[in-house]
This record gives structure tokens, sequence and C-alpha cells, in this order.
């Protein structure tokens, strides 16, 4: 018998007169009008100044100056570059515009203040991270560059499942959110109205109910296309407290690219969940969309919970003007197992912490590296390290998708297969459908299952999180999944690159000029 669901709000219909519409076609339309809007004075100065041209020469030489002496990812300085010699003044406004942070300066200061106030709620053992094992692997400097901002030890006493796909997942959260007595937070990107969060939501109003104190927190872009504006106020209704992060603010903001990617989900400070599973029917094969979808997540059980229960809070707390975080980061230990480590990044600060991460992995590794990735969106650091790492021997493959949700990145992705595979790097594609999954595995002892995709977006512009696992049991499981995966696969050779369509080879070269702004 299948499970009760909740329904809040009316399936949104889909199709052209939904987008003509809805929030996001009165944004698309505003926007194409201040687009016309800076092109026609651009063109009216152009026509009636002649000496605009040398002015714009000197004003683009200058622009190039200051590209060349701002702290910016390479590949993003050539892509602004592209941009400003194309068209120097509209292009010089953009960068202003986003280099300026309008509209989440304050959340930058506020989010520097909770990570200040959160220092030392949670502490590192000693003894964990001078274990013997993890100093001759160097995952205890890993840890020390992680922990820097306190929140992020690496723990010993804590149980690791892994669930290869969505459906897993979701079975194993039911049963563990009605185990609930004290507290649920729930912290995901994407949540959907349907049979997924239906089934979630009624267990979550029957906690409520008895007391659980239950918050659900979700990006802000769900209201431009999932959820209703005043969805908060219907939980509310039914006892849960939810907001979401950031709502969209047009042309007010350069929140677009600030988004909480994050999926944690955290029950009585003893179990949480990461991955990339969001809480809609896709992610659990319930509705189909681009195929079969494959996608990955972990449930952790003991002392190591309690980085994710601080990780909520942080975000959480953003817009709390009396933060709370006494009474939801007991520690509680469960079996050894290896060692857990869950981390965080935050594009608020100058850390590119899950770039970091996944380049340790490739530069430490001695036999294999085994990735999944839905995106292949890279920069020169990342390119480099998959393309070294290959070429002193070690086993590097990636598993990407064969049905893809965005032709774009698709095309983008396949711009990188040439210099990859001929350094010696396999890819294959996933024939069934879709690869969503965020997976690391590495010589059988290292592995990181998480929301961070291999693109600009999760690597610069997103809050994420992940959690690095060493030594586990659950690794093998991890590895044995890829490999059953990879049998569904077909190879990207240097015949299929040559054979590709020619559509997605031009697409796929124009849209490399503008990457990093992907």
């Amino acid at each position: 018998m299948e499970n009760e669901i909740i329904t809040l709000a009316p399936k949104r219909k889909k199709g052209l007169l939904r987008m003509v519409f809805s929030r996001i076609g009165l944004v698309a339309l505003l926007l194409v009008l201040e687009l016309v809007l800076v092109f026609s004075v651009y063109r009216w100065f152009f026509d009636y100044f002649k000496w605009f041209a040398l002015v714009q020469t000197v004003f683009s030489i200058g622009m190039v100056f200051y590209l060349f002496n701002i702290t910016m990812d390479a590949s993003a300085k050539l892509t602004w570059l592209f941009l400003i010699m194309l068209m120097p003044v509209p292009a010089t406004v953009m960068l202003w515009y986003t280099r300026e942070d309008i509209g989440h300066r304050l959340t930058k200061k506020r989010t520097a203040e909770l990570i200040e106030q959160s220092r030392g709620k949670i502490t590192q053992d000693p003894e964990t991270i001078s274990n013997p094992e993890l100093t001759a692997s160097g995952t205890d400097g890993l840890c020390r560059y992680l922990n820097r901002s306190g929140v992020f030890p690496i723990y010993g006493n804590t149980e690791v499942k892994y669930f290869p796909l969505g459906e897993d997942k979701f079975e194993a959260m039911l049963k563990e959110l009605k185990k609930a007595e004290k507290f649920i937070f729930m912290e995901y990107f994407i949540v959907e109205e349907g049979y997924m969060w239906g089934s979630i939501l009624k267990i979550l109003a029957d906690k409520a109910a008895q007391g659980v104190d239950v918050r659900v927190m979700y990006d802000g872009m769900c209201e431009v296309s999932l959820l209703p504006h005043d969805y908060p106020k219907r939980m509310a209704k039914l006892g849960i407290k939810c907001k979401p992060f950031t709502p969209i603010a047009p042309f007010i903001s350069t929140q677009y690219n600030y988004r909480d990617h994050r999926k944690i989900l955290v029950i009585d400070g003893k179990v949480a969940f990461n991955g990339g599973v969001n809480l809609a029917d896709e992610y659990i094969n319930r509705i189909e969309r681009f195929g079969h979808w494959k996608d990955t997540a972990v449930m952790l059980r003991g002392e190591a919970v309690q980085s994710f229960a601080l990780m909520f809070l942080q975000m959480w707390n953003i817009d709390e003007k009396e933060p709370r975080w006494d009474g939801f980061l007991d520690r509680f230990s469960a079996e050894p197992d290896g060692f857990v480590m869950p981390y965080g990044d935050c594009p608020l600060d100058n850390d590119k912490v899950g770039e970091t991460v996944y380049m340790d992995i490739l530069n430490r590794a001695e036999k294999y590296v085994h990735i999944m990735t839905p995106y292949l969106i890279l920069d020169n650091e990342l390119e480099t390290a998959l393309k070294y790492a290959a070429q002193r021997g070690v086993d590097v493959k990636l598993i990407l998708p064969g049905i893809p949700d965005k032709t774009a990145a698709y095309a983008l992705a396949k711009s990188h297969y040439k210099s990859l595979v001929s350094a010696g790097v396999k890819i294959y594609e996933y024939t069934p459908g879709f690869v969503h999954a965020k997976v690391f595995v590495s010589d059988d002892k290292k592995a990181v299952v998480g929301t961070i995709n291999l693109d600009y977006r999760s690597l610069y512009h997103h809050f994420e999180c992940a959690t690095y696992i060493y030594g586990s049991s659950c690794i093998s499981d991890i590895e044995n999944d890829f490999s059953e995966t990879l049998k569904k696969c077909r190879e990207v050779t240097e015949e299929t690159i040559r054979n590709e369509k020619r559509s997605y080879k031009i697409l796929g070269g124009i849209m490399k000029l503008i990457a990093p702004l992907m």
C-alpha cells in the first residue's frame, strides 16, 4: 500500500502559456527590454559621436589592464575580456554589476558573522586527526584546510550507508523521519509537489503535531517555477517552519548566482542524509525526465551528523535576529567505520573548497579515480589535474549523462572530450538516461558523495556541501556501483569525437566563450 501524501498547491501547468504568464516570463521580458535599452543607447552614442570609437578603444584597453589586476579565475577573465572587446560599455556595466555584489553584501556579512559565532560549537578530536593512517595519506592536512573555519572536523565514530539510487534514499528517509523525536532539519535546492514530497510532507506534518521542531528550507529559485510565493504560510498551518533561501528579486541583486544547492536532512542530531537527490519525483524515477535518472546519496549515523546540523543552522540563521545553536549539536557515537568529514562550500569567501577537495583526490591518487557527474564545465586548473593524473598512470574514468537535461551544457561538456581523452582520461556516457550523481571514489580508500558538480556554478557560485569518506566499508559499495553503472555506458573515443554531430561541436565552441557565466 502506498504512503499517504499531502498536497499544498495544485500542480502547475506546463507549456508556453505557463511560462508567458509566470514570473519567469515577466523576468525574461524585462531582461529583453533592458538589453534593448542598453544597446539603443550604445548605438545612439556610436552614430552621433564619431570620436566615440576612439574613446571606446581607450576604455577597452583600460578595462583589459583592470581585468589582469583583479582576483578572478583565469577562464572567467578570458570570458570577460571577450565580452568587453565585443561590447565594451554594456559588458563593463555587467562586470561591475556582478563584482559589486549588489543585494547580497548583507548576506555576505551575515554569513561571516554566523561562521564566527559557530566557531567552537563543535570541535576536532585531536586523537582522531592525528591517526597515523590519516597522516600517512595526507588526509589530516586536507582536514586542517577545511577546518580553518572551525566547523568541518573529521570524525571516527560514524557509520555511512551508500544509496546507489534516489529510490533507495527515499525509502530510508521515510523510515528515519518516522523515528524523529526532537527535530527535523531539511535544506534542499529543489522541492516540488508530487508523490515524493507529498509522502515526506505527510510525515513532517504528523511529527510537527507531536511537538517535533520541523524546519524546511529550499532555494528561492523554487518560487520562480515550482512553488507558490506563500508556500511558507501554507506550511505554517501544518506547524512546519519553512523559508526560501534568498528569494529572487529581479534586477535588484546578483543573487541569481548565489543559490543554495545543498541537500541536507538531519534528524535529532543522530542521522543525516547528503547527496545529489532533490525532493521531486524524477529523482526517484516516479516520473521520467531524460530517461532513467541515476542519482546517489549517503546516510550518516553518529558523530559526523553534527557538522550537517551546524551547516543547516548557519544557513537558517542568516535572517534570524537571535540565532539559536544549543540543543541541536549534541554528539552521538556509532560503531567506528573509517573516517568521515562533512564539509560545505560558501561562494562568498575566497576559497574554492569543492574544487580543492577534488583536486586533492586527483593529485594523491595512486591507482584510480572514478567520477560520476552530470556536467563537465571545467576551468584550467581542474582540467589540468584530471589530465595529469591520467598521464602519470592513474586510471581516471568519468561517467556523464547519455541523455542531457540541458543541450548547451551537454555540448560544452563535449568540448572538453578531445583534450581529456588524448591525455588518457576515459569518458563514458550513461545510455539509459541522465546522471545526476556527484561522486568521486579513489584507490578503495577515499570517496566524496555530495552536491558539487564539475561546473562553474557548483565550484564558484553556489552554496554546496559534501561528505568526504576515508577507509569506510561503504567505499567498496561506491566503487561497485560505479562498475555496475559503467556496464550501461558507451565509451567516448577519438573516433566518436570525430564523428560527433556538427551542431554539438559548433554550440560547444560558442558556449566555451561564456562557460564561466553559465
